[in-house]
């Protein structure tokens, strides 16, 4: 089973989260700051990373602008902070996911799960099995196999959530989603989420476009009702 580098200052936080994971088998280390977690990180080298934000000596941003000097480890943050900034500039600089705390054990599970699936290397398949894959509607393309998202050609950066969640809206354009059938596509049977957590995401989505395409209004709100993405 892949092994799982948890860094948080908290140590009820390691504690409870070691916990929850390795009973789903994964192999846990802790550490409790930035600069000793990429010590380990060289002797021992981690398949996923869970970093705090908010650490002593080194936090979690510079852990991780250091990480991807020589690393494309993949990534999930702790936060506590609301600001969206930091959200942006932790994806910019190559984080795959964010959580924010509170949160319960089983998220963080089910997200771990999901950012390992993307991240585990895929079979060789012929060039033709990989483009038929990938999902195009309009000036959006999708790749699930790769994890990537453009708009007119211009890259857009999504979390492993927010990808799971447009590719389930504009995989059959026009139909509506409710919130909880994008629960469901994007937690698995995740049943700790919110619907007022799905309406977020979408607010991020349609940022995150719009900084590419300010007319971006692909995504259309159905109130009472869902999402869904427009026919083309």
């Amino acid at each position: 089973m892949p092994t799982i580098a948890l860094v948080d200052d908290d140590r009820n936080i390691l504690t409870s989260v070691s916990i929850a994971l390795e009973a789903e088998g994964y192999r846990i280390m802790t550490y409790t700051d930035g600069a000793s977690a990429l010590d380990g990180f060289r002797t021992s080298p981690p398949d996923l990373a869970i970093l705090d934000i908010k650490m002593p000596r080194m936090d979690g941003m510079e852990t991780l602008r250091r990480l991807r000097q020589k690393s494309d480890l993949p990534v999930i943050f702790l936060t506590s902070k609301d600001e969206e900034i930091d959200e942006l500039f932790g994806l910019k600089m190559g984080a795959d996911d964010f959580i924010r705390k509170p949160f319960s054990q089983r998220l963080l599970v089910e997200r771990v799960k999901a950012v390992l699936r993307r991240a585990a290397p895929k079979d060789a398949a012929a060039p033709k099995d990989i483009d038929a894959k990938a999902l195009e509607r309009g000036l959006l393309r999708m790749d699930p196999e790769r994890h990537t998202c453009t708009w007119k050609n211009e890259p857009v950066t999504l979390t492993v959530t927010e990808f799971l969640i447009l590719q389930a809206l504009a995989t059959r354009p026009g139909v509506v989603k409710s919130r909880n059938a994008l629960m469901d596509a994007a937690y698995d049977d995740q049943v700790y989420v919110d619907d007022r957590t799905i309406d977020s995401h979408i607010k991020r989505l349609r940022k995150k476009f719009k900084v590419v395409d300010d007319d971006f209004d692909m995504i259309e709100t159905l109130y009472g009702v869902g999402y869904r993405f427009k026919e083309v």
